[in-house]
């Protein structure tokens, strides 16, 4: 199920999403506070990276949350030092990370002293990392979401496969990546939150062709997943 939401600008649509993620996750906090004696409970927060995110996770950065009980990750990134300014992890830093954020807990999905497929095992294997309560998703023109491309070789075993976590080399993108895999963004959506932060209407009427007939790109298997809610926030 799709609800998508209109701004004729994009600090209202910052400050919206803002305010959304910032009660989703306030909600997932109490849920697990209620479920659990341990006062170390938390609630993870995915976010993306490019240029579109950057005014919400800035504006995200100043939410009065429980920001020590908030772990931050990423849907994806390029594989890439964190010194690269292709890095989400990097833009994450700078941009999410800071004022009222800075009490977060970060895990970032690159670290590239291994190699891709060695640390995507271990990232699979590693039972501290969660499926994040609450993401907020990009979508790029060709409709892949996360780094979910429909070019890449990987792109059969990223819609199918159950682990949480795939390697993807674009054939129309620049660097190797992590990333969510289907399955792990459908889980989101079916029992977590799952947002979409778009902008223009050509993002749109990408979406527009995708809910309209299956398509073979990322955003189309998703939004047609049986189960899956996703809030779209979009800005002319």
């Amino acid at each position: 199920m799709i609800e998508l939401h209109t701004f004729d600008d994009p600090r209202a649509q910052s400050d919206a999403l803002a305010k959304a993620v910032g009660d989703a996750l306030k909600a997932s906090l109490a849920a697990r506070g209620a479920a659990s004696a341990d006062a170390a409970y938390h609630a993870t927060l995915a976010v993306s990276g490019g240029t579109s995110p950057r005014p919400f996770l800035q504006t995200l950065s100043g939410e009065p949350l429980d920001w020590a009980h908030i772990d931050v990750t990423l849907v994806d990134d390029r594989w890439v030092p964190e010194t690269d300014s292709a890095s989400n992890a990097r833009l994450v830093r700078e941009t999410l990370l800071q004022n009222a954020a800075s009490a977060a807990y970060f895990w970032p999905l690159v670290d590239t002293s291994d190699s891709l497929e060695t640390h995507i095992a271990d990232l699979n294997g590693d039972a501290q990392r969660r499926l994040p309560d609450v993401a907020v998703l990009g979508m790029g023109e060709d409709g892949h979401t996360a780094s979910i491309f429909a070019d890449a070789p990987e792109w059969d075993v990223a819609i199918t496969t159950a682990d949480r976590f795939v390697s993807v080399h674009p054939g129309s993108a620049p660097h190797a990546r992590v990333s969510l895999s289907m399955s792990a963004l459908r889980q989101i959506g079916q029992v977590g939150q799952l947002y979409l932060l778009i902008a223009g209407q050509k993002k749109l009427d990408v979406l527009n062709a995708a809910l309209a007939a299956p398509q073979k790109n990322a955003i189309s298997t998703l939004a047609n997943a049986q189960g899956v809610k996703l809030d779209v926030y979009w800005c002319a």
